[in-house]
């Protein structure tokens, strides 16, 4: 009689674990994300006009503008971009981006912008980053109103064989003002290699300058 309880025992205890280990599975079923849940991301103007912008508008998946900063420097907040009058050569379109100081306060801008192609409703970046040709200038105060330039070098993908390109569409620039992490955008549609390969660099940028007319 002895032996037979026992076992009753053992059977009723192991019941009792299998018991718990199938309410713990379903425990962690609770915790993981309902069916269709999405992760949001910022999506880049929805204008897809074939033509290049004059105004700028919210980054693709960047970082809020900043507002302004204790350093004097120029921050995407302080900023607005546009393009100026372009011309070719040897197979490449140079054209001024220019930043104009819209903030009531001046501000100091310098050296080089980062630039880069982006594309998709996402803002994802399409190739290599703009190449910095020369130099870093010299500080340039910009007070309201006021404008500094920078010559950005945009080559003719279709001189590339397309395997090695890879050629993408393109929404327009992802540009950083100097010293700065927020980001801002311009529309420039067009075609860029996908490829970060590629020989060469399909996309240029010089220092800043005074103006509007960096060359």
């Amino acid at each position: 009689m002895v032996r037979v309880r026992i076992s009753q025992v053992g059977l009723a205890a192991s019941a009792a674990a299998v018991a718990f280990a199938v309410s713990a599975c379903g425990g962690g079923t609770n915790n993981a994300q309902p069916p269709g849940g999405t992760t949001s991301a910022t999506t880049p103007p929805s204008s897809s006009s074939p033509a290049p912008s004059s105004t700028s508008s919210a980054a693709p998946s960047s970082s809020p503008a900043a507002g302004p900063g204790g350093n004097g420097l120029c921050k995407s907040g302080d900023l607005k971009l546009s393009f100026g009058q372009g011309n070719g050569a040897a197979g490449t379109v140079y054209r001024p981006l220019i930043f104009t100081n819209v903030s009531d306060h001046p501000c100091t801008i310098q050296g080089f912008p980062g630039v880069s192609y982006v594309g998709g409703s996402d803002g994802h970046q399409i190739g290599q980053a703009a190449f910095r040709v020369g130099t870093k200038g010299a500080a340039i105060t910009l007070n309201k109103g006021d404008t500094a330039s920078t010559a950005i070098g945009f080559v003719n993908v279709q001189n590339y064989d397309p395997v090695t390109c890879q050629p993408q569409p393109v929404r327009g620039l992802r540009v950083y003002p100097p010293q700065e992490t927020a980001s801002m955008f311009i529309e420039q549609a067009g075609t860029a290699c996908a490829n970060q390969n590629i020989p060469g660099n399909q996309l240029t940028v010089k220092t800043l300058v005074k103006g509007s007319n960096a060359q």
